[in-house]
């Protein structure tokens, strides 16, 4: 009897795994799309075991490259940051045995995209990781009671050209059209009227 009864309970309290495989599918995406180093972003570059070859702010360069000791310049612009540390071990094997870098992303400042209009905290924002328009419009702090939520613009530049996106916020909560919540991108602007 007992076992009849957490059978019938246990389904109902944890209910669908729908949102967990949500989570993890967020997750492999921010995997296969992580963070690419840009100009102007801060570096830390730690090489285990030796502090000369350790640095806690390295600037990317407008050039998109870094300067690292003995090994000179270094492209870094593109690059994710497990890319970079590779590049300076390939490096620093004529100088270190073995050696194992770190590198962290200290400050990104070359991703970022932009809210404008009626929203709370109106402004620049850095791109960090994947956000899409909803998680971009609860980061800004939601609308104010004056914005206008079914005719929101989003600005891109892809290949050269301007893009319009529109949103209809209203259609993406009520679950009417959940293809309008998309992924911010570096450089978009998004105007709520």
């Amino acid at each position: 009897m007992v076992i009849i009864i957490m059978l019938i309970i246990i389904p109902v309290c944890f209910g669908d795994e729908k949102p967990l495989d949500s989570e993890k599918e967020m997750a492999v995406k921010t995997i296969r799309n992580p963070y690419r180093i840009g100009s102007g972003d801060i570096l830390e570059i730690v090489t285990w075991k030796e502090p000369d070859f350790s640095r806690e702010e390295v600037l990317v360069r407008t050039d998109g490259q870094i300067t690292f000791p003995l090994i000179g310049d270094i492209q870094a612009a593109g690059k994710t940051t497990l890319q970079l540390a590779k590049d300076i071990e390939t490096g620093l094997k004529r100088f270190v045995e073995n050696p194992v870098v770190t590198v962290t992303l200290k400050s990104p400042v070359s991703h970022k995209f932009y809210i404008l209009g009626e929203i709370a905290n109106t402004g620049e924002y850095n791109l960090v990781k994947e956000l899409t328009v909803l998680q971009a419009f609860a980061l800004a702090g939601g609308f104010t009671e004056w914005a206008s939520k079914k005719v929101i613009i989003l600005f891109r530049r892809e290949n050269g050209k301007e893009k319009i996106i529109k949103i209809n916020y209203k259609n993406i909560v009520k679950g009417k059209d959940f293809s309008q919540n998309v992924l911010i991108k570096a450089n978009d602007t998004i105007i709520v009227p």
